[in-house]
């Protein structure tokens, strides 16, 4: 039977649909994509063969009828796209995301940096007040702000991190001024409104992905500055339900430090993805006996487990800072 559309993927469908235009009309609306849109795309395009004609019809209608029925192409589109993104993505993750698409105007500047080498964004920004580039690094993705993070002297580090932990928003003349200049840097053009960058979860997010070492230093300097915010940026790098993206023998070094009173408390409160991690990294019979701790166990304080859980975190960043383990997007490899 001739594969459905529906059941190829977005990018699979986006790649089928860009198939069809032709090179120069494929290649201008992949203009107005991101890096990392377009590779996404672009892989897709790269693995689909021999396409049935069944599929390559059914997903132009499937777009056609998506178009007519769910946006009047300007009317209410603004609402429209709010929605879809929220819907797709979550409020927490789409608010950014809107901020760029719906306020902010001409971005070429700043999107620009987004196809650049860190150590070429670094060129270009390393001169400005650590504030702009603070703003800069807002508004990348966190693994490019980290790498490019990462190329700038230690002293400034702290520095810069402070800044956007504390970046509440950005005036519109203010991120018109920058991406002008970044505009004529790059031979480019015009303006952008005002966007929700910054932020301590921003800050956090590109910590995340910042090498230990480094990251070690930066929060060090950055306690004698401001201890309060950065113990705030350091909270939201790591959390309990992080503990699944560990492997294994991270997992299982973490076991031999944790007593099973304060993992039996921790556990309590914990999703069960977390749970069946931690069951999976011990003997059968050990894993035995603290599934029956656990059922055994009666209500418990929400305070207490919070406790245990941190107890559980504070041990896990340590052994991460020592180098026997490694967290989720720390850009570190075990060896």
């Amino acid at each position: 039977m001739a594969e459905q559309p529906t059941k190829l993927s977005g990018p699979e469908k986006a790649a089928v649909l860009l198939m069809t235009m032709g090179e120069a009309a494929a290649a201008e609306v992949l203009k107005h994509m991101g890096p990392k849109e377009v590779q996404k795309i672009g892989i897709a395009m790269a693995q689909l063969q021999n396409i049935p004609k069944e599929t390559v019809q059914g997903t132009l209608s499937e777009f056609i009828h998506g178009v007519q029925n769910q946006t009047a192409l300007g009317v209410g589109s603004e609402e429209y796209i709010r929605s879809v993104l929220i819907n797709a993505l979550g409020e927490e993750k789409a608010a950014s995301m809107i901020d760029r698409i719906l306020l902010g105007g001409n971005t070429r500047g700043l999107e620009s940096l987004k196809w650049m080498d860190p150590r070429a964004v670094v060129e270009l920004i390393r001169l400005e007040h650590p504030q702009i580039i603070a703003i800069v690094l807002s508004y990348l993705e966190s693994d490019q702000a980290a790498a490019v993070l990462q190329e700038f002297p230690e002293k400034v580090r702290s520095d810069i991190v402070l800044r956007i932990a504390t970046l509440s928003g950005v005036q519109p003349a203010a991120m018109a001024e920058l991406n002008e200049i970044l505009e004529r840097q790059l031979k480019g053009g015009t303006n952008i409104q005002s966007s929700n960058i910054g932020g301590v979860k921003c800050a956090a997010n590109i910590l995340n992905f910042v090498d230990g070492s480094i990251s070690t230093k930066i929060m060090d300097t950055m306690k004698e500055a401001d201890g309060e915010l950065t113990q705030a940026i350091q909270d939201l790098m790591f959390v309990f339900d992080d503990l699944v993206d560990i492997d294994n023998r991270g997992v299982q070094t973490l076991l031999r430090e944790v007593s099973t009173e304060t993992l039996v408390l921790a556990l309590k409160g914990a999703e069960e993805a977390v749970k069946q991690k931690i069951f999976a990294n011990m003997s059968q019979r050990a894993a035995e006996m603290l599934r029956e701790d656990l059922e055994s166990k009666g209500p418990v304080k929400l305070s207490d487990v919070e406790k245990a859980q941190k107890e559980i975190i504070t041990i896990t960043r340590r052994l991460a800072d020592e180098g026997q383990i490694v967290l989720a997007g720390a850009g570190e490899q075990m060896v």
